[in-house]
This record gives C-alpha cells, structure tokens and sequence, in this order.
C-alpha cells in the first residue's frame, strides 16, 4: 500500500509539474506572437484611427468649400450672361529661340 501512495504521490507532482509547464509555454507563446504581430503591422506602415478621423474630416471640409466655390462661379457665370464668359486660358505659341550670331573666327 505504502509503495502505491508513493507512486501515485510522484505521478502527482509529474502532472502537476507537466501543466506548469505547458501554461508557461502557453504564455511565452502567447508573448512570441503578439511581438511578431506588432512587428508585422509596424512594416504595414498603418495609419491609428485618430489620424484617419482627422484626415477624413479635413477632406469633408475640403470638399463642402470646394461645392460652395463652385456654386458661387456658377451663380457669377450666370449674372455675367452667356456672351460674357471667356475661356479660361488661351495658350500661345511657342516662339523658338533666334541664333545668335556666331562669332568671326578672324577677330
């Protein structure tokens, strides 16, 4: 009897120390992997979320005054009259460059 108790007394400490074990190597997983995932979204070159909220209300006012900038040349544009408007740009020709003169090797 005696031999059995101490026998199930070392299994005992074997499965305990077993689970230990794995827990710990659960953890230092576990650890492993979110430095390899910040590795990995560090080379991602990601934005945080606050930037993106503030880029994307910058494009919304950016694009409110531009609608409200083409609504004012269009009410302008109107108020001139259709004979009124002129193109907006014309191009000129290009003009090539005039020689120059070349220099009289005898002087």
């Amino acid at each position: 009897m005696q031999s059995q108790n101490r026998f199930l007394d070392d299994l005992s400490r074997l499965a305990t120390g077993a689970a230990g074990t794995m827990a710990g190597m659960g953890r230092e997983m576990e650890s492993r992997f979110k430095d390899r995932m910040r590795e990995l979204l560090a080379d991602m070159d990601l934005v945080q979320r606050e930037e993106f909220e503030a880029v994307k209300e910058m494009a919304a006012n950016a694009r409110a005054e531009a609608d409200e900038l083409r609504a004012r040349v269009e009410a302008l544009e109107a108020a001139g009259g259709a004979g009124a408007a002129k193109p907006a740009a014309t191009k000129a020709k290009a003009s090539k460059p005039k020689p120059k003169p070349k220099a009289d090797p005898s002087s």
